[in-house]
C-alpha cells in the first residue's frame, strides 16, 4: 500500500468524528463548527482525551467520564464505518483518485446515516456529488463526460418518475427526490450504463434486510418506512471500486 493510502486510514478516525457531528447536527440545523462536544446524558463539556476517535470510546469503556450514563455506540460507530471506506479505497486506488473517492465515500456514509436516522438525503450534501462525479469523469477522460452527464440526467429522471407515478397510484410518498438525486450523483459518477447495476445491488441489499428482519420476527407492512439511500449509497459505492454489474 502506498504512502497516501496509510494516511488515509489514518485519518480516517478523525473524518469520522467529524461526520459523527455532521449526521447528528445537519438535520436539526445546529451549526457544524461551533460549539464544544458534550455528553449527550449529563451534559458536561468533553475534554482532549475524550474525544480521541475510537481509542477514547474503548479506554473509558463505553461510558462517560462522570461514570454515570454509558456512551452512545453512534461516535465509534461512524469512526470505524469512516476507516472502512478509507481501508476500502485504498485497497483498490491510488494518487488524486484515491482521494477524490474518500471524499465520495464519506460523503455517502453521512447521506446513509442521515437517511436511515431521519428519512432525509440533504441536498448540502448529495447536490455536490454531481458535479464532483462530471468533474473525476472528465479528468480521467474527457471522452467521458456525455455519458457520465446523460447518466446524471437519467438517474434523475428515472427516481422521479417512479416516485411520481407512485403517488398517483398509491396516493402516499414512495421513492422521494432525495433517492432521485442521489440517483443522478451516481449516474454523474459511473455512467449511465451503470446505473441499472446500482438499482439492482441497492434493491438487494434492501430486500435481504426485510427479509432478515423477518426472520427476526420485526413484522413486515406495505405502508412502513423504508429508508433506500443506505442501500442506494452502499451500492453506488461498490460499483465506483469494483466495476459495474451487467444487467440483462
Amino acid at each position: 500500500m502506498r504512502f497516501e493510502g496509510l494516511l488515509a486510514i489514518l485519518l480516517a478516525p478523525c473524518v469520522g468524528s467529524f461526520l459523527g457531528v455532521v449526521i447528528d447536527r445537519l438535520p436539526a440545523g445546529r451549526p457544524l463548527l461551533l460549539g464544544r462536544s458534550s455528553c449527550d446524558h449529563c451534559g458536561r463539556t468533553l475534554g482532549p482525551r475524550e474525544l480521541i476517535p475510537i481509542v477514547s470510546y474503548l479506554a473509558q469503556r463505553g461510558r462517560c467520564g462522570c461514570g454515570e450514563v454509558r456512551l452512545s455506540w453512534f461516535y465509534p460507530t461512524i469512526e470505524l464505518a469512516a476507516l472502512a471506506v478509507a481501508l476500502s479505497a485504498a485497497s483498490v486506488l491510488s494518487g488524486w483518485l484515491l482521494w477524490a473517492s474518500l471524499g465520495l465515500g464519506w460523503t455517502l456514509l453521512a447521506l446513509a446515516a442521515i437517511d436511515f436516522r431521519h428519512y432525509l438525503l440533504p441536498d448540502v450534501l448529495t447536490l455536490p456529488l454531481i458535479p464532483a462525479g462530471l468533474a473525476v469523469a472528465y479528468a480521467l477522460d474527457p471522452a467521458l463526460l456525455q455519458e457520465h452527464a446523460l447518466g446524471a440526467v437519467i438517474g434523475f429522471g428515472a427516481f422521479a418518475v417512479i416516485g411520481w407515478a407512485y403517488r398517483r397510484l398509491r396516493g402516499r410518498h414512495g421513492l422521494g427526490l432525495g433517492d432521485a438525486k442521489l440517483l443522478a450523483a451516481a449516474g454523474a459518477w459511473l455512467g449511465w450504463p451503470a446505473l441499472p447495476g446500482v438499482v439492482v445491488i441497492a434493491a438487494g441489499l434492501a430486500l435481504a434486510l426485510a427479509l432478515a428482519g423477518a426472520l427476526a420476527g420485526a413484522k413486515l407492512a406495505w405502508t412502513g418506512k423504508l429508508a433506500f439511500g443506505p442501500h442506494l449509497a452502499l451500492a453506488f459505492w461498490l460499483v465506483w471500486l469494483f466495476g459495474p454489474v451487467v444487467v440483462g
